[in-house]
């Protein structure tokens, strides 16, 4: 982008000197082919004003500008804000809520389970933990098994989720996850992660979305929750039938939810630093009390 930038500063910089001679060659070829037409008469050489070159420099400086902060700064100034509330896990945490959360995968790498459990954050306590468990219809997260048991081990409220792949049969995802996933009580209910649709049409995504959600109740007696973007659900998914499941937003770099309607969980930003885990990681928070998570729950 900056070589295309730099190129029509330059040209715009750059006296039309050549173009005299192209008039002048064009000319001759055409006294050649049309002799008894008449001569045309030389024009006056024009350049374009050195205050317009200037103005149209400018003008190109700012459209850049302007472009390169909407699309590569704008969507994450939210990170640099000042922070009038409080700070945890290195971010600025989202006020009004007591109960937080964390989801984790294999991009977190190893796990120190017994700091993560014991040097907890005294103003915003852990108390529930997503793991990715499986994707589309064969892939299955290699520390999902083993992070599992570790959570229940360590006194975290635990969820598992399926990462959808519209391109893969939604059945053969549903059974792929039931295979892998053994829920007990206590835990969250399964999640479903949406948020691509492919090449399938809104209607084609929705019935596809229907399907793994309707197995997957039907297996473990329990709602799944369904996740996905602000603008996903508000494009894709927001009708009566999807607003049935509880929902988990992911809806970054905002001071609060934006959604209308009825959420439970917010993923609130992908740049968290917990004690236990070397990479960052997604904050969470639950819309409601303890209680009201643990009544959330498979009985």
């Amino acid at each position: 982008m900056y070589q295309v930038l730099l190129r029509c500063i330059l040209f715009c910089l750059k006296p039309h000197m050549s173009s005299k001679s192209k008039t002048t060659s064009r000319r001759k070829v055409t006294t050649k082919r049309r002799a008894s037409s008449p001569q045309p008469v030389a024009g006056i050489q024009r350049t374009m004003p050195a205050w317009q070159r200037y103005l149209l420099s400018f003008l190109l400086i700012l459209c850049f500008s302007a472009g390169f902060y909407w699309f590569f700064i704008r969507p994450y100034a939210y990170r640099w804000k000042p922070c009038y509330g409080l700070k945890g896990y290195g971010v600025c945490m989202p006020c009004d809520f007591d109960v937080h959360g964390i989801d984790i995968s294999h991009h977190q790498g190893e796990i120190d389970w017994e700091q993560l459990s014991t040097d907890k954050n005294l103003k915003f306590p852990i108390h529930f933990i997503f793991m990715k468990a499986t994707e589309g219809g064969d892939f299955v997260d290699n520390t999902f098994t083993y992070n599992f048991e570790q959570t229940r081990t360590h006194g975290f409220i635990r969820g598992a989720y399926h990462y959808f792949t519209p391109q893969t049969d939604p059945l053969k995802q549903a059974e792929h996850f039931i295979s892998n996933v053994t829920l007990q009580a206590g835990d969250l209910p399964p999640v479903l992660d949406v948020e691509v649709k492919g090449r399938k049409t809104p209607e084609e995504l929705k019935t596809a979305v229907r399907t793994w959600l309707q197995r997957v109740e039907q297996h473990y007696g329990i709602k799944p929750i369904l996740y996905t973007s602000y603008k996903f659900k508000e494009r894709y998914l927001n009708d009566s039938i999807f607003n049935t499941y509880p929902y988990w937003i992911a809806h970054y770099y905002v001071d609060s939810v934006r959604y209308q309607g009825k959420w439970h969980f917010w993923q609130h930003t992908d740049v968290g630093t917990v004690p236990g885990i070397d990479e960052k990681i997604d904050l969470n928070v639950f819309n409601g009390s303890l209680e009201e998570l643990t009544s959330l729950t498979l009985k």
